[in-house]
């Protein structure tokens, strides 16, 4: 190449460093090296969070000179540092050179090895910050809110949260927001995002709830758009994928806000749609002769027909008779972990035990049923192929004609994969230990299915570090062709680019994995590699620093696409959900694998809750990785607590005093 020039992102380890000559060198992921050269314009920078906080804290050593590269090197660069550098790749004739423009450092001392990150306060301030900027946008001006305030919410928010000319009103977005409310209250305890919450799910039930005749099962509309003088109610999705049908992913993330407020309140009535929703998925989405057993609750299809209601019917055209990943694997992340760590063990209560316990057995059910048929059904035959299928016919056989997708993988479906089947596995790992005692029988069965899901969860993981993640740049690439026909082990639809909520499910799973897996331990300290490189690439190109939001789309580099649908901090595709949900659970995850410090919840039960016990579980945990050290309520701490026990008692004088109890949960890590 002659005078070849690319504006380009490098992330890699330090590696030789001559000050002297203002350079230094950098391994990348791929394992290629680059020599790196620190000009006068070069910039020095420090990881920021979204409260714009300068954290450069390195010490200016003697007879320093700002515009000298050789010094500026000697003060921010050491060997072995994880680094991002932003600059101009050139090569001429075989030469080759990498001018450094802007260097993003990510902890704030020279020496120290923890990332900022990784600091115990990252994640709270990100969430705070992002639901401030929310609340901020739908409602000026406001401290507490009531249901009447959510007539004003909009799906649609433009780049910096002005609503746009569609005022649309979608349930599942309004649910994903209120699940980001719900987990700033858990990590931070502050009572405006509690207050949002509740007036957002009032209103989401009385706006958007659709209930049989009989009472007994529950859907939820799409959405609402004002008219003139009135407004007008879709039952029918108007998301073009699904459009004129009800998808079931819309009527699964209707319940994620639900569910997340639920642990914190205790609300019966929320309990109760969460239950007829379910009944729904169960009674009119199911396949009736699924071969995963009778009323196998779990084998789902992705569509009905909103006129007959009706999976079968030739109105859904290529939607018909069809399963896919959203129908099946949607429920774990969603819903059915909230809703199973609180309530199990069953509540204390005196209203609809055994209610209760039927319906936990449901979702028992369900669990086991999809992660099980994700592990059956999913991974390709062809062990070539590192992806799994994503859209299947009713038998089963993979679906590579529907529209868009075709052959084409998802990299964020198959790491949200490795995810959600580790935290099952966790969670049957916890049955079999409990099991053991009392019947071996059902405690070598949960065993068998956890080795099971962990295996694939540690396949997937492994495999999407080799051709998910970009090698050179950090972050995780978008869609894939499974085949790729251009003699190379990448091919591309579109673009290379890179989505937000894909970097979420990578992050989350890299943790996890690596607190979790039964790799060893080289590998599992790969997977924390990973995730830190996730979370750099989070961190400096995902945060909308100017608005205080999230870009939905970046380019290779890092750079924020916000054009045409991009313009968004709001829309169909984007919400406050996986953004929340990556602050909540980043958070208990470093703290419970990695930096093992202590961290606390927040609960507020209602008064009118009917239950006398409150189940504080962070996650689905393996058993021994954590215990409560501290339980606060009202501002007491009580003298005597069970370290062992995730179900707290609720007294009488929790509910004496006319207002919700604050409670309070601190976890320490077992080491």
């Amino acid at each position: 190449m002659k005078k070849f020039t690319v504006n380009t992102t490098i992330m890699g380890k330090v590696t030789d460093i001559a000050e002297e000559q203002g350079k230094f060198s950098i391994k990348c992921r791929s394992g290629d090296e680059f020599q790196v050269a620190v000009g006068r314009e070069t910039r020095f920078q420090f990881l920021q969070n979204l409260d714009g906080v300068n954290r450069d804290r390195v010490p200016t050593p003697e007879n320093f000179h700002q515009s000298s590269p050789a010094d500026s090197v000697r003060k921010y660069i050491q060997s072995d540092s994880l680094v991002v550098l932003q600059g101009v790749y050139i090569e001429n004739n075989g030469n080759c050179q990498y001018n450094a423009r802007i260097i993003s450092l990510l902890n704030s001392y020279k020496g120290q090895g923890e990332y900022l990150f990784e600091q115990t306060h990252w994640w709270l301030t990100q969430i705070a910050r992002l639901a401030d900027s929310w609340l901020g946008n739908l409602f000026p001006n406001k401290q507490t809110y009531e249901i009447d305030d959510f007539a004003l919410y909009r799906t649609n928010l433009n780049i910096i949260g002005l609503p746009t000319d569609d005022d649309i009103q979608e349930c599942a977005t309004l649910s994903r927001l209120i699940y980001g409310l719900s987990s700033a209250y858990l990590l931070t305890g502050g009572e405006r995002y509690l207050s949002a919450a509740r007036a957002g799910v009032q209103y989401q039930r009385e706006t958007f709830r659709t209930l049989t005749s009989d009472g007994k099962h529950c859907f939820w509309a799409f959405g609402k758009r004002k008219t003139k003088y009135s407004y007008e109610l879709y039952l029918r999705s108007l998301n073009e994928d699904d459009r004129d049908t009800i998808p079931l992913y819309e009527q699964i993330y209707a319940l994620a806000g639900l569910a997340q407020y639920y642990r914190i309140t205790l609300d019966w009535e929320v309990l109760d749609d969460i239950k007829r929703t379910v009944r729904v998925f169960n009674d009119f989405f199911a396949d009736p002769e699924s071969e995963y057993g009778k009323h196998a609750y779990g084998d789902y299809f992705s569509h009905l027909d909103y006129v007959t209601l009706n999976w079968d019917s030739p109105a859904l055209g290529d939607n018909q008779a069809r399963k896919n990943w959203n129908s099946i694997g949607d429920h774990i992340p969603a819903y059915l972990i909230n809703v199973i760590l609180a309530l199990e063990p069953l509540p204390l209560t005196d209203h609809g035990y055994e209610e209760i316990g039927k319906f936990l057995d449901t979702c028992k059910k369900i669990l086991k049923t999809t992660s099980t048929i994700i592990v059956d059904r999913f991974p390709d035959p062809d062990p070539n192929v590192p992806f799994v299928n994503e859209r299947f016919l009713r038998d089963w056989k993979p679906d590579h004609n529907w529209r868009w997708q075709q052959n084409r993988a998802v990299v964020g479906h198959n790491l949200k994969i490795a995810w959600n089947l580790t935290r099952v596995a966790n969670y049957h790992y916890s049955l079999a230990a409990q099991s053991a005692v009392d019947n071996a029988q059902e405690a070598e069965e949960s065993q068998r299915l956890a080795d099971k899901l962990m295996k694939l969860a540690d396949n997937l993981g492994m495999k999407m570090a080799e051709i998910g993640v970009d090698l050179f740049r950090g972050g995780i690439f978008d869609t894939l062709e499974r085949n790729p026909q251009n003699g190379t082990p990448l091919e591309f639809p579109w673009f290379n680019t890179k989505d937000f909520w894909q970097q979420e499910q990578s992050l989350l799973a890299y943790l996890i994995l690596h607190g979790c897996s039964n790799e060893n331990h080289d590998q599992k300290q790969e997977y924390l590699r990973l995730a830190r490189e996730t979370a750099a690439f989070w961190n400096l190109f995902f945060l909308d620093q100017d608005n205080k939001g999230i870009f939905f789309r970046v380019s290779e580099s890092g750079d924020a696409i916000t054009s045409g649908q991009y313009a968004q901090k709001g829309g169909h595709a984007i919400s406050g959900y996986h953004a929340f949900e990556l602050n909540y659970l980043a958070h208990i995850y470093i703290s419970s694998y990695v930096t093992k410090e202590p961290f606390c919840l927040y609960f507020k039960p209602n008064l009118d809750c009917r239950q006398r016990s409150i189940n504080v579980l962070p996650d689905f945990v393996r058993p021994n990785t954590l215990e409560i050290s501290r339980v606060s309520i009202d501002g007491s701490d009580r003298t005597s607590i069970d370290p062992d026990n995730f179900q707290i008692e609720l007294g009488e004088k929790e509910f004496q005093l006319g207002s919700e109890a604050e409670i309070i949960v601190e976890f320490t890590p077992k080491t």
